[in-house]
């Protein structure tokens, strides 16, 4: 690749100590409103997760085993568990848009006070430093920190976190109504789907850099070529450029290709594990109903914990790659905040009084030759 082609570089992983930096301008001390809302989302997500992980497959579970006992009143009870099924269903969705409305004024009020400061600490840098760094970085570091930073606080409060508590429910139920030996293998199999997620993710990070460098590389090509039309028409070089452009562009054909051929790697094996979970679980589930140890239902709540189990585990891989691109645009973000102003106030200094001022001339005389 032309080395006057700008890359797309590794950058090193960026430090968690910047999402600490950060959490302050979500709980900001100077607006109670604000943390007001962020205990209303974080109640929200509790109880988004608690009907959705306890009462809807609880209440299933229970209507089937209502419905095969057959008996007049088992059935009126059944057609009941299955409305507080319905409206679980429906409570989920009400909590999880409710989060959403409350907390979008919080993130973008975080934003919005972040990049607020580091507007005013570039204003306060020298002469020297604007001269030396590209306005357009600069600007480019600022909306690439504020743009990752919504995305990030999304996945990092409203997927990960509370995938998190739902496993903790998940091991917790399987532990006193199925025993060790699920939970064992539930979290067994969880383990495998991360690492297996986080391996290929990283995998393709690598092909998608490699792919942006090629793109690169044949945008400038043709753009080169293209503002030096006259030239290249004074040497008769139409088809070396030409050829020198199908060829930038038939790398980043084959780049693309693997690129989107790990996507198929990452789907297949996630479905083969959640797949392979789901299959154990349910013929564990079968085999104590057939002893007499479960009940109908309970196979059909092990089928519905798993399945709202690995649904969110199924964006794990867009969530890893999202969290990590946004810690390194925040923490380059961070870099311009923490860059030292040459010109400072001496400590202590009072603050410039100005009174009326007037200008005045005075004994000022001009003639012309």
């Amino acid at each position: 690749m032309d080395p006057h082609i700008p890359t797309t570089t590794a950058q090193p992983e960026a430090g968690w100590s910047s999402l600490r930096r950060f959490l302050p301008y979500l709980w900001p001390a100077d607006d109670p409103g604000l943390r007001l809302r962020v205990v209303a989302s974080f109640s929200l997500v509790l109880l988004s997760i608690a009907v959705t992980t306890l009462v809807m497959p609880l209440a299933f579970g229970a209507a089937i085993d209502r419905m095969t006992a057959g008996r007049e009143p088992e059935v009126a009870i059944a057609i009941a568990l299955v409305a507080a099924y319905a409206g679980a269903r429906l409570g989920g969705v009400l909590f999880d848009n409710g989060r959403n409305a409350i907390f979008e004024r919080v993130g973008q009020d975080a934003t919005r006070r972040l990049a607020e400061a580091t507007f005013r600490h570039l204003h306060d840098l020298s002469l020297r430093f604007h001269l030396a760094r590209r306005t357009g970085a600069v600007t480019k570091i600022i909306e690439r920190g504020t743009k990752s930073i919504d995305m990030m606080l999304y996945f990092l409060l409203f997927n990960i976190g509370p995938t998190v508590v739902q496993l903790l429910l998940v091991l917790g139920l399987f532990w006193v109504k199925f025993g060790l030996g699920l939970v064992a293998a539930t979290l067994v199999m969880v383990a495998i789907y991360i690492t297996y997620t986080r391996v290929i993710t990283d995998w393709r990070t690598r092909l998608r850099v490699e792919m942006n460098d090629l793109d690169t590389g044949a945008v400038a090509r043709a753009v080169d070529s293209l503002l030096n039309f006259e030239t290249v028409k004074y040497f008769n070089a139409e088809e070396r450029e030409a050829r020198r452009y199908g060829d930038a562009a038939r790398r980043y054909q084959e780049a693309a290709i693997k690129n989107e051929s790990s996507l198929a790697w990452l789907n297949v094996g996630q479905s083969l594990i959640t797949n392979l979970m789901m299959a154990g679980a349910m013929a564990f589930t079968v085999w104590g109903w057939s002893t007499g140890r479960f009940s109908p239902g309970d196979v059909v709540v092990v089928n519905t914990l798993l399945a709202q189990l690995f649904r969110p585990l199924d964006m794990l891989g867009m969530v890893y790659r999202t969290v990590r691109q946004g810690l390194i645009d925040m923490d380059a973000m961070f870099n311009l905040v923490d860059t030292p102003a040459e010109v400072v106030d001496a400590p202590g200094a009072p603050e410039l009084r100005v009174g009326a001022g007037e200008v005045r001339f005075e004994n000022v005389f001009f003639t012309y030759d």
